[in-house]
Formats: C-alpha cells, sequence, structure tokens
C-alpha cells in the first residue's frame, strides 16, 4: 500500500476506490453493507466512493432479481462491459483471435487460415479480417477495443520486436508491435505465444495453483513455457523455454515422425497429416505407432533437460496435440521415469488449441490491472 504523507485526502480516495473495484471485480454484485465490511471502510464512506466510481463509469447499480420483495438493498457491480480486450494467437497455418470484456470473459472467437510462407503484408491483413470478425460477432468497433494483446511463435524483445522466427521467415526482425498499433488505436501488448499459453494453463486449465510447470507447447512446431514460482519465465533476454534451438533436443523436426508416416493416405493436407498418424495410432496401425514412438523419443529429450534442471511440480501436455493425450501422455511418462531423478505429475491440457488466445486474453488483463488498479500508477480515468 503507497505511503499517504500530508494528509493527501484525494489520494486516500483513490486508494478506497481501488479497494472497492478489486473486491468487485473478485465477487461480483454486492450490497453498500458488503462492501464496505470487505474493504474496512464505514458504509457512509463506501457510499460516498461507490457514487464517485458511478460517476467514473466503472461501477453500475444491479436491478433487483425478478419477483424480488419488498425494498431490496442495492447492489453493485464492476462494468467489466464498459471496454474491450482482444487476444491473438499468431501461428504458422492460422490466426486465432478472441474478444473479451474487462474481466477476461471470453464473448466472441475467431480463426483465419494463413499459409506459413505467406508474405508480410498478407499475414497482418489475415490479423485484421479475424479481429474484425470477433467485432462483428459480439457487436462492437474497434473504438471499444482498450487492448490488444498478441501471441506469436519466435523470440519476442521487451518492445515488441520479433528477433529471431524459424518457423515464419517474414516475422524475423520485424516491430510487429508498430504494425499493429498503425492498424488498431489502442494498447498493444506482444509476448511469445508458447509462454501466454503457459499462462493460461496456470489461470484457466490444470495446471491451476501450482508453483513450477513445465508447459510443453506440442503442434505442428515444438515449443514450451516455464512457470517457475508461480509467475511465467521470460529469461533475462525474454528467450526461455527455447529448446527447441537445441539440435541435440531434436525438437525442431520431431512433428516430422507423424507428418511423413506411411499411414497418412497420399493427398492428405499438410496440416493434417499428424493428426491422421495420431489417429491410427490410436486405432493400432504398426506404422503410424512406430511414428508416434519415434516422435515422443524426441519429445522427451528436450522435456527430461527441463524437468531434470526445474524440477518442476507438474508437466503439462498441451497445443493441438493434447487432444491426442490419450496417445501420446503413457508413451512420455515411461520415457522420463527412466531420466529424471524425481518424477514430476504428468498431466494432459484441457485448453487445447486455444490455450494462446486464453493466455493472451489474461496477459492484456494483467495490464489493465497494473495500468488502472494499481495504487502507484495514478488515478482512475473517467471510462470511455
Amino acid at each position: 500500500m503507497a505511503d499517504l504523507r500530508g494528509g493527501d485526502l484525494s489520494r486516500l480516495r483513490q486508494l478506497n476506490s481501488l479497494t472497492a473495484i478489486r473486491e468487485l471485480r473478485g465477487s461480483g454484485p454486492l450490497t453498500l453493507s458488503a462492501l464496505a465490511e470487505r474493504t474496512g471502510l464505514s458504509r457512509p464512506s463506501m457510499k460516498e466512493v461507490t457514487d464517485e466510481l458511478m460517476a467514473l463509469g466503472w461501477v453500475e447499480e444491479v436491478p433487483p432479481s425478478p419477483g424480488t420483495m419488498g425494498r431490496p438493498a442495492r447492489r453493485y457491480r464492476f462494468r467489466a462491459d464498459s471496454g474491450y480486450l482482444v487476444g491473438v494467437d499468431i501461428g504458422g497455418h492460422n490466426i486465432r483471435a478472441a474478444l473479451s470484456d474487462l474481466d477476461g470473459e471470453i464473448l466472441a472467437e475467431t480463426r483465419q487460415p494463413v499459409l506459413p510462407d505467406a508474405p508480410l503484408e498478407e499475414r497482418l491483413a489475415a490479423i485484421e479480417r479475424a479481429v474484425s470478425g470477433c467485432l462483428a460477432l459480439s457487436r462492437t468497433t474497434v473504438e471499444d477495443l482498450w487492448t490488444i494483446s498478441v501471441g506469436t511463435i519466435g523470440v519476442i524483445d521487451v518492445e515488441g520486436r520479433v528477433i529471431f522466427s524459424a518457423a515464419v521467415p517474414a516475422w524475423r526482425d520485424l516491430d510487429l508491435a508498430g504494425k499493429l498499433r498503425e492498424m488498431f488505436p489502442c494498447q498493444v501488448l506482444i509476448e511469445n505465444d508458447s509462454r501466454l499459453a503457459a499462462m493460461a494453463e496456470h489461470r484457466r486449465g490444470v495446471a491451476k495453483g501450482a508453483r513450477d510447470v513445465v508447459f510443453l507447447h506440442v503442434g505442428r512446431r515444438m515449443g514450451a513455457g516455464l512457470i517457475i514460482g508461480g509467475r511465467v519465465h521470460r529469461g533475462f533476454g525474454a528467450a526461455a523455454g527455447e529448446i527447441s534451438m537445441l539440435p541435440e533436443a531434436r525438437w525442431f523436426d520431431a512433428p516430422e515422425h507423424l507428418n511423413t508416416c506411411a499411414s497418412v493416405p497420399p493427398g492428405t493436407p499438410p496440416e493434417d497429416a499428424a493428426g491422421h498418424t495420431l489417429a491410427a495410432a490410436r486405432d493400432g496401425d504398426p506404422a503410424a505407432i512406430e511414428a508416434v514412438e519415434r516422435y515422443v523419443d524426441d519429445l522427451a529429450v528436450g522435456t527430461a533437460a527441463m524437468v531434470l534442471i526445474l524440477d518442476p511440480q507438474l508437466v503439462v501436455l498441451g497445443g493441438g496435440f493434447s487432444r491426442s493425450a490419450d496417445v501420446l501422455l503413457d508413451r512420455l511418462r515411461e520415457r522420463l521415469e527412466r531420466t529424471c531423478m524425481r518424477m514430476p505429475e504428468v498431466r494432459a491440457s484441457t485448453l487445447g488449441d486455444e490455450c494462446v488466445v486464453a493466455g493472451a486474453i489474461d496477459y492484456a488483463v494483467d495490464h489493465l490491472d497494473d495500468r488502472l488498479f494499481t495504487p502507484d500508477r495514478g488515478p482512475l480515468p473517467v471510462s470511455r
């Protein structure tokens, strides 16, 4: 809590307002009495704070429930619908977007296909179409957006520039944040997609409550995100988790075992090949099973290295291939047991392909909290 000096009553009112908003965001509609009890303020003081927050547009009175008898106590809620956030997942083959309210509740989702070797302008246009689709589905406009939070493949610096991207050549040395700010009149946040996926798993998925987690972001390409001490770990140069860059880990080419399996029918689109192999292995196809075994051999090398270094509580198999956890998970456990000094729990993600957009939304909510609802960040703005 900030240090108040010199009888700064305006600062005290701001701190009381922030406390009230946090209680309302965490608990839903509350009466004045309940809000006063939770914040430690008197009821008259709480009424004054609530009136001010309503004038700013952050809080509104909730109508009584239908059928309520007598004169019910007034209830108040945080206006999460006073603005909107968008999370974007920029993958090699798809652009996914999701729109949420200020509390992170997802209201609309869209997807746009794109080729890995698509020119830069084509990929940017796909991003714009994906966001526009969310706006149309939710009947909102671009002026309603407060933040666009983007997860993308590659190493990202603190300014939102893609330093390196092996999967998308057009992405290398790209000021992605700058490009998106030209497209959208709101705050733009850029982060590595695997880290955002790990964040979503920690906030919404099977890693909720775990303090140390290795998140395997596996699909048509391989990545990893690390949770250390309950926080996403970026590393000194924002390159933590890039195990696929180590040739000895065999992660970069590992999906090719599934893509080139003899059991994949001729003419199968490249984006469907791995899924066909995994389904065939589930059905007992010998060639598919052999391809899966080779794939898991490679997956286990990098995973074991991270487990031995971090000693995590949990390993999560996430990303697109988590839909085939019944084929992959036991095989991965068996290989980790051979090499890991202490075997962590190994689970499958329940978020699947939605992990990055969900993490991008959570990342935007965190920045909103830090920028607007943290005592040391200045006065509350008028809700637009």
